[in-house]
């Protein structure tokens, strides 16, 4: 669907959305009196303007960075994915309505009239709103809780030509931090204790440090420089980190921009960070070698395209039999990565999941997955593997469900 057609569309859903959410609410009232039900009517109609006007408020006046504000946006999120939900059975239920007076109306007599109007059915209502409740709670414990329900995933990998000296090498990614997004320093201090337990060889963060402003991070520039590693810890940008989402033309035009990103590379050094941009390291052990290649944000779909992985693959090692890529948009990996069948893992991070959607062992589901073929977890093409992290902050609804913020933690074996 073009971007054209979207907004009339998504505008026209939320209007059925209210409505049919409305019928079914008007339906467990039926058998009151007047007056109850236009105090429900009354009731429903107010509560559905204050939220849909704090929520809009909220929106259009928040700033980049953390504010309370977001949870008035995530309140009028969870109140339309539950009313969409709502729409389904009330929606299937207009159409047997429909069908059974069609079939009256050819069955009754010439001039019989129209007859009685098919009632809506209670029990269909009922469960309407119950399963419209699902959502609802869900997105509104996203906010609560999960969105710094920290979980730590253990992926073990297998490479035949991973050498001996790092059979059992382990490796820690995070990546989409949003530092701009957290309101106090207390779940990153958590977030580092996690991280720290696990006693990582080497640690990596994949892009997205900030939301657009390199300051969001500098009251955190104390609890992400405890991360601990034996060996150096790198870090590459994420489309947020250049500030593209900023009217720069309102705060110093192009300078200021570039001001804000030097900036924040400097906070990538005061970490302790080793910031790669379209650069290649190389680790040794015992003699043997792999190389670390890093590279600025590149994604298709209309992302930034700052990165230049011919460059930063050139600068690798060549006598390194392994390599490991850095890069923060997983579409980088179909556009461009098999171009290179010496990469063997790419880490990247970008779809959070869309922090929405159902992970289990025998399912998993978002909506970001019309979006991107790879958009979370492991993949695998010939001998190249890709894993997509989900992210450890938040951006926009502030909150995840089903696709909690994750540290990864990977074991390579030779074999």
């Amino acid at each position: 669907m073009s971007r054209k057609l979207f907004l009339p569309f998504f505008l026209a859903l939320v209007v059925a959305a209210e409505w049919y959410a409305f019928q079914a609410v008007r339906t467990l009232v039926q058998s009151a009196s007047p007056g109850v039900r236009r105090t429900t009517t009354v009731l429903y109609w107010l509560l559905t303007a204050l939220v849909w006007g704090l929520g809009i408020w909220a929106v259009s006046n928040r700033r980049a960075h953390a504010s309370p504000k977001v949870f008035l946006g995530g309140l009028l999120l969870a109140v339309i994915a539950a009313k969409m939900v709502v729409i389904i059975p009330l929606l299937l239920e207009d159409v047997v309505r429909l069908g059974r007076w069609a079939a009256q109306l050819v069955s009754r007599p010439a001039g019989a009239g129209t007859g009685p109007a098919i009632p809506r059915s209670e029990f269909l209502s009922k469960a309407a709103l119950v399963a419209g409740a699902v959502p609802f709670v869900a997105l509104l414990w996203g906010m609560f809780k999960g969105r710094t329900d920290y979980t730590v995933k253990r992926v073990t990998l297998r490479f035949p030509n991973l050498p001996a000296s790092f059979d059992g090498f382990k490796m820690l990614q995070i990546s989409d931090l949003h530092t701009g997004s957290f309101q106090t320093k207390e779940p990153l201090r958590r977030a580092v204790a996690m991280i720290n337990e696990q006693a990582a060889d080497m640690v990596f963060m994949t892009g997205d440090l900030v939301n657009n402003y390199a300051f969001e991070v500098e009251e955190h520039i104390d609890t992400l420089a405890g991360i601990r590693s034996k060996l150096p810890i790198y870090s590459v940008l994420g489309n947020h980190d250049y500030s593209d989402y900023v009217d720069w033309t309102q705060e110093g035009g192009l300078p200021a921009k570039q001001a804000n990103l030097a900036r924040l590379k400097e906070s990538h050094a005061r970490m302790g960070w080793n910031l790669l941009l379209d650069e290649a390291r190389t680790v040794e052990r015992n003699g043997e070698k792999i190389s670390i290649i890093g590279v600025q944000n590149w994604g298709a779909r209309g992302f930034a395209q700052y990165g230049n992985l011919a460059k930063a693959h050139a600068a690798a090692d060549p006598s390194a039999p392994f390599k490991i890529l850095l890069s923060h948009d997983p579409s980088h990996w179909d556009a461009q990565v098999h171009d290179y069948p010496d990469i063997d893992l790419m880490l990247a991070g970008h779809t959070h999941g869309m922090q929405f959607g159902l992970n289990l062992s025998f399912l998993k589901w978002s909506p970001v997955q019309y979006a991107y073929k790879q958009w979370a977890g492991l993949y695998q093409r010939g001998r190249q593997h890709l894993y997509v992290n989900t992210g450890l902050g938040f951006i926009g609804y502030p909150g995840r469900v089903g696709f909690l913020p994750e540290i990864t933690v990977f074991e390579l074996r030779r074999g």
